[in-house]
């Protein structure tokens, strides 16, 4: 493969990551971060669409023609990880055929408590709440979330989770979801107040936990 051909891959992946961490964008916007023209990136996105990845729709300004958003297409999804999402859903099935409802439910309490366990392990006892998110941050994008931290001018912070993981696990049993809310209380503790704000099993883009510190 020529380096012009890799070039444009590399291109692609990196127009692909930035819809999925920002969302609906623009051409030229996309140009800018990416700092290639935006001829190029219009090229590559028609060439995206094409294979069916991304979609644009239009939306209208006060001045001018109206502008293309482009963003993710529903199938794209299956270009980031889902930690072996047939198999997954396979074995919760079976699970649930054999041991009923109960024996799963057991499943994901458990799994909560190794979540728990996992985590604190990776934390100093001595972090604020602040660093205990950050280090939380990281430790789910490690595990393909694609997590970010965004602070909030009134004093809390955004836990961002751009991608699930085990958004098919998820669909099938929606208690994984609140497992890990759970597991996010308990991790970051009793002074902290922790609220999902946006949630991919409910049609929005992306996870997000708006995380601040109770009222004395």
């Amino acid at each position: 493969m020529s380096d012009s051909a890799i070039d444009k891959i590399k291109v692609k992946n990196q127009i692909l990551h930035l819809l999925k961490t920002g969302g609906p964008q623009t051409a030229t916007a996309l140009a800018e971060q990416l700092q290639v023209s935006p001829m190029a990136i219009r090229q590559h996105l028609q060439s995206l669409q094409a294979d069916e990845w991304v979609i644009y729709q239009e939306e209208r300004r006060p001045v001018g023609r109206p502008v293309k958003l482009w963003q993710l297409a529903q199938g794209a999804a299956k270009l980031f990880p889902d930690s072996h999402a047939g198999l997954t859903v396979s074995l919760l099935q079976g699970i649930e055929h054999i041991f009923g409802t109960t024996g799963l439910e057991a499943l994901l309490v458990d799994r909560a408590q190794q979540q728990l366990q996992l985590y604190s392990a990776q934390m100093n006892n001595g972090w604020n709440w602040r660093e205990r998110v950050a280090a939380l941050a990281q430790i789910r994008s490690r595990e393909g979330y694609m997590a970010e931290v965004i602070e909030q001018a009134d004093n809390s912070i955004l836990l961002v989770e751009n991608h699930c993981s085990i958004h098919a696990a998820a669909q099938h049993c929606q208690q994984f979801c609140r497992s890990e809310l759970d597991v996010f209380t308990a991790l970051l503790g009793a002074d902290v107040s922790v609220e999902r704000v946006e949630h991919v099993m409910k049609g929005d883009r992306r996870c997000a936990y708006r995380i601040f510190p109770k009222a004395s």
